[in-house]
């Protein structure tokens, strides 16, 4: 990792540095003896290595020749020079042309500043040691510099590839999902949708030939037309079912029965059935989210189911409720019939089937999860007096609308 990645902000290095090596420039000719007798010179010279070095914030290839000027300042002002500082500072300065800078700004200032120090060094002390000395020195740190900036642009190009990488692979994944939804689709609506249409037909002509016979038995006729609105709603819903599988376009017609504004049709349905239900209803159920709508259709579909299961002619309550925040599902019953103090349908007591009721399976762990999904609660269980009660509650959030 680039060390350059620790700092939150590297742009402000630059300043950091000015700060830093300006007040140990300043230490340096205050308490190294021999420059102490030219402060005032040297103080002159910190104060432009400081703000060199703070411009390379802006321009970091000028602030570094800048920064190695000040050693001919030192010489023009008379002070000894270079210190420590001042070649700490010219190694940043480059360092940081090399890693700020274009390639092409970044090597013109390194060697205006190697020229810079080598001919203040020749015309103070002719050839010598330094004139090798200071572009061994300055050459490795601009391209530390140089090496840190191109790790960075791999690193970028890198992490580019990878987010490619990954967008391919969730449009591949993406592909295979509505592949294989399509084929479930498929199946469906070539087997299930086509033998559920044939019975429902079949269903439809066999009432209208036993219609004398059904005409003085309503109970029956009501049974029999209750079937067949059953066989033509299932065979709505896994149209519906197929085309959320094949992904609809917008603005296609919804082709789904469940809202729980056909609440009414359940009731009938489950009253046909022999349950003794009514419906209660408050507020609007035609602005009820589609998500949550057909989610709490649901729950109020196994409800009732389960009063059905568990206890058979019980006098049974639908509640839906649309407040401004919420949506809310209770089924109540008042537990199944007893007949000379033993429960119907030989269900065994009362408190048995409440209690069997209550500890769940696979109809309340699929209510549980329907109102889960929605951040929503379910409360299931035996109520004061007698009887079972479900209540689900979905909150209605911006997400949903």
């Amino acid at each position: 990792m680039s060390p350059l990645r620790l700092v939150p902000r590297p742009g402000l290095l630059p300043v950091g540095a000015a700060v830093l090596l300006g007040a140990l420039a300043l230490v340096e000719a205050w308490t190294d003896p021999t420059f102490r007798p030219s402060f005032t010179a040297l103080a002159w010279v910190a104060l432009w290595i400081a703000g060199s070095l703070a411009s390379q914030t802006r321009w970091p290839a000028a602030g570094a020749v800048a920064v190695a000027a000040s050693f001919p300042l030192g010489e023009v002002l008379g002070a000894p020079g270079p210190g420590g500082a001042g070649l700490i500072a010219v190694l940043i300065a480059v360092a940081w042309a090399g890693y700020a800078a274009t390639p092409t700004r970044s090597r013109l200032a390194v060697a205006a500043c190697i020229l810079t120090f080598v001919v203040t060094d020749v015309v103070r002390a002719g050839i010598s040691w330094d004139s090798i000395f200071f572009p061994a020195i300055f050459v490795p740190a601009w391209w530390t510099g140089t090496l840190v900036r191109r790790e960075q642009a791999r690193a970028r190009e890198i992490a580019s590839l990878a987010a490619q990488l990954d967008a391919q692979r969730e449009a591949a994944a993406h592909a295979a999902v509505v592949e294989e939804r399509a084929r479930i689709a498929r199946e469906v609506h070539d087997s299930v949708a086509h033998s559920l249409s044939v019975m429902t037909l079949q269903l439809g002509g066999l009432r209208r030939q036993l219609g004398p016979l059904l005409d003085d038995r309503h109970a029956e006729r009501d049974v029999m037309l209750g079937l067949e609105r059953l066989g033509r709603q299932s065979v709505e819903e896994l149209r519906a079912t197929v085309g959320i599988l094949r992904t609809p376009r917008d603005g296609e017609a919804d082709l789904s029965p469940v809202s729980l504004c056909r609440a009414g049709d359940l009731v009938a349905d489950v009253r046909a059935a022999g349950l003794d239900v009514a419906l209660e209803t408050h507020g609007d159920l035609t602005t009820v989210p589609r998500a949550v709508d057909v989610a709490a259709y649901r729950v109020a579909q196994e409800a009732l189911s389960n009063v059905l299961r568990h206890a058979p002619g019980a006098r049974t309550v639908l509640r839906l409720r649309h407040e401004h925040d919420a949506v809310e599902v209770a089924v109540r019953d008042d537990g199944p019939r007893r007949v000379d103090g033993a429960a119907s349908a030989g269900s065994g007591t009362h408190d048995d089937v409440s209690a069997t009721r209550a500890t769940g399976g696979h109809g309340l762990v699929g209510m549980r999860e329907r109102t889960g999904m929605f951040g929503g609660t379910l409360a299931a269980g035996p109520v004061a007096g007698g009887g079972f009660e479900v209540r689900a509650r979905f909150p209605i959030g911006r997400g949903w609308q």
